[in-house]
């Protein structure tokens, strides 16, 4: 089922190394500002030494942004088993008090990426979104586990709700790296009111044009803006893909990110585009399966 805890498309965006500011002007009516954030994660930085220097630069964020995204595990890495397993926490953790108060600080709506999830099921890939006042608005289990018969797939415990949130974006659909591959879950989201889509990712390098493609078919197909952090570095032997993208409600490539480089990714975004698109090409009441 879509738990609603819940207008894009794209005009301009401009990138830079983390700490620049951003260049793209601001927002006209109706508009709004989101900053994905693409994270070096690797296996040599001490996991609360990553997590303070990330709490320190969002702080420090110009550019009031309406939103902030940022990649999937990025404290731990997503490839990074033992590591994940070591430094799980609850949701009500020090993890998520810093994301906390670093929403509060800034005054946006934050989506942290994903964590290690400590619960009485076992551990999982949760995504947290918080709002300006540092409240809990949001947190998604991922669905979709990667690995087949290993990794993640078998270590971690999947998700079974989908998640809809009200953002600077409208309803905004929450999905983590490998749901990009299954696109039942991103119409189902659509269906239940979805206008735009939020992903945090740990995609690898060798598997990188598969993250463009399915980025930009997921946005198609559903008539939604969807925004894809991805990280960069190596954690447990894979190397991160980066090319962290925002598309347009019509499959436009709005902005994409360097490949081997930590970067915010600056996209500005007209909240009457995604509307006016699907009036325009109404693809999406065409549908007859389910």
């Amino acid at each position: 089922m879509c738990h609603a805890a819940a207008m894009v498309s794209g005009s301009r965006a401009s990138d830079g190394a983390p700490g620049a500011n951003a260049s793209s002007g601001t927002p006209g009516p109706g508009g709004s500002r989101v900053a994905l954030v693409q994270l070096r994660v690797d296996d040599t930085e001490p996991v609360a030494d990553r997590v303070d220097r990330v709490a320190e630069f969002l702080v420090e964020l110009r550019g009031a942004p309406d939103l902030v995204l940022l990649p999937e595990l990025w404290p731990v890495g997503a490839f990074n088993l033992e590591r994940i397993l070591a430094h799980a926490e609850p949701l009500d953790g020090p993890f998520c008090a810093v994301m906390s108060g670093v929403a509060r600080q800034l005054g946006t709506t934050l989506h942290a990426g994903s964590f290690a999830e400590k619960h009485d099921g076992g551990v999982s890939n949760t995504s947290v979104v918080f709002g300006p006042d540092g409240s809990r608005l949001a947190a998604y289990r991922k669905i979709h586990l990667f690995g087949f018969d290993s990794g993640e797939a078998v270590t971690l415990t999947a998700g079974t709700d989908q998640v809809l949130v009200d953002t600077a974006l409208g309803s905004t659909g929450l999905t983590t790296c490998y749901d990009l591959r299954f696109p039942e879950l991103y119409r189902n989201l659509t269906a239940a009111g979805g206008e735009a889509f939020l992903v945090p990712a740990g995609w690898p390098a060798t598997r990188i044009e598969h993250w463009d493609v399915l980025a930009r078919a997921r946005a198609i197909e559903n008539q939604s803006v969807l925004l894809a952090c991805n990280a960069v570095g190596t954690n447990g032997g894979v190397r991160m893909g980066g090319r962290s993208v925002a598309v347009t409600a019509d499959g436009t490539v709005l902005a994409r990110a360097a490949a081997t480089d930590e970067q915010v990714l600056w996209v500005e975004l007209d909240l009457g585009d995604t509307a006016a698109w699907r009036e325009t090409f109404p693809a999406l009441r065409d549908r007859r399966l389910s």
